[in-house]
């Protein structure tokens, strides 16, 4: 369902309607770790940039945080009413960004996986998220046809980009 390649590009994790999600070294083209721990399909999975963590966002309505090195499991981030669509790690590795069916996102400490903000105003499902490279500003997408951009520090929307005739899958 998902993929991504970490930072470093050693590595490429997968995510799947088995609700795993496996770890592959590039190189041997190897398997290195299942992450298993979600009641649903993985839909969306994301690297830190250091590489040393990964997140699983998943249609059972939790964000789940992994060390890469070993596989295990460090928090699962709950909170969220519906299906995840879409989780990211800012620059810095210090937040996460969730997206969700439930029309909102939420914003979490990376660290300790305590939940900051919850993010309101669409109108219907959020369908992806990003952080900008600074951290500093997070974008939404929406089933609704309308794109947010929220300041990260006062969690306050600071854009409502309007204008498309249809939902918006993905915002960059």
């Amino acid at each position: 369902v998902c993929l991504s390649f970490n930072l470093q590009s050693t590595l490429v994790a997968t995510g799947s309607m088995d609700t795993t999600a496996k770890l592959w070294d590039i190189e041997k083209g190897e398997e290195i770790v299942t992450l298993s721990g979600h009641s649903a399909e993985i839909i969306t999975l994301s690297f830190n940039t250091t590489g040393e963590r990964i997140i699983t966002g998943s249609f059972d309505h939790t964000v789940t945080v992994w060390d890469v090195g070993s596989g295990r499991m460090l928090h699962t981030l709950i909170g969220h009413r519906g299906e995840i669509s879409s989780a990211q790690f800012n620059w810095d590795c210090s937040l996460i960004v969730t997206g969700s069916m439930d029309k909102t996102c939420m914003l979490w400490n990376a660290m300790t996986g305590t939940h900051i903000a919850t993010l309101t105003g669409h109108g219907d499902e959020i369908l992806d998220v990003c952080f900008d490279y600074a951290g500093q500003r997070i974008a939404t997408a929406s089933a609704d046809g309308s794109a947010r951009v929220y300041d990260a520090e006062t969690k306050k929307c600071i854009a409502k980009l309007e204008g498309h005739g249809s939902e918006i899958s993905k915002v960059s």
